[in-house]
């Protein structure tokens, strides 16, 4: 007979976060059920639950998960001396733009429950922790900026925040013109002109030059546009 494997606490919350990762790319997360991870694990309820109050606490977590590995690719761009604030600004939307691409079926499977009625205060907490973890990450960035002449602002402690909001509001709205049912070159033309928009506020409330910024990569909003009108 093999010897009971024993896992410490923050090994069996892992296996349960990377569980509910696997089927709601397969099932999605609404299909999915707390059953079925533990049968999955084969885990008792009780298991489950010391670990995660509810089913929206696990998508919480899921999120925060998310938002840690965001953190360990935002951090080393933000603190390479050898990158100019522009620079930073434009390798961390690419970066991260080419990360969620690489997991994308997991992306989209997230995509299509978070913006789902049921997940309203989870959203408004996840923002919440973006701010606050990724605010001062973006400050640091237009501190940078203004030092080196191309950001021009007075308001050098709250700007990172706002900067952050706008950079929310796009993503809100990427993900919802990639979530319509329109056609496809409409789809395209309204991604442009709402990318457009919204690089030229952040390129004002920074105190940039127009076109300053090129935050985002044809390539990879093409990749994401193909990839949702395939279903």
């Amino acid at each position: 007979m093999s010897a009971r494997i024993v896992k410490s606490p923050a090994e069996r919350r892992s296996d349960i976060l990377e569980s509910a990762q696997r089927f709601t790319i397969t099932k999605g997360f609404e299909q999915m059920t707390i059953q079925d991870i533990l049968d999955d694990l084969q885990i008792s309820k009780g298991a489950f639950y010391h670990y995660f109050a509810s089913k929206q606490a696990l998508l919480d977590a899921l999120i925060d998960l998310y938002l840690d590995q965001s953190m360990q690719i935002i951090l080393p761009i933000v603190e390479d001396p050898n990158l100019t604030a522009l620079e930073k600004f434009e390798r961390l939307f690419s970066v991260v733009a080419r990360w969620k691409l690489a997991q994308k079926p997991f992306m989209l499977a997230l995509l299509r429950v978070w913006y789902l009625d049921e997940n309203t205060l989870v959203r408004q907490k996840q923002t919440a922790a973006t701010l606050q973890l990724v605010g001062p990450q973006i400050t640091r960035i237009v501190h940078q900026g203004v030092q080196e002449g191309v950001f021009n602002t007075p308001y050098l402690e709250q700007i990172g925040e706002v900067v952050l909001v706008l950079m929310i509001g796009l993503g809100d709205a990427v993900s919802a013109l990639l979530l319509s049912e329109g056609p496809l070159q409409e789809t395209i033309e309204r991604l442009n002109k709402t990318l457009a928009v919204y690089i030229d506020s952040i390129e004002r409330t920074l105190g940039a030059m127009r076109g300053t910024l090129h935050l985002y990569d044809p390539e990879v909003l093409q990749a994401w546009v193909t990839t949702v009108a395939d279903g």
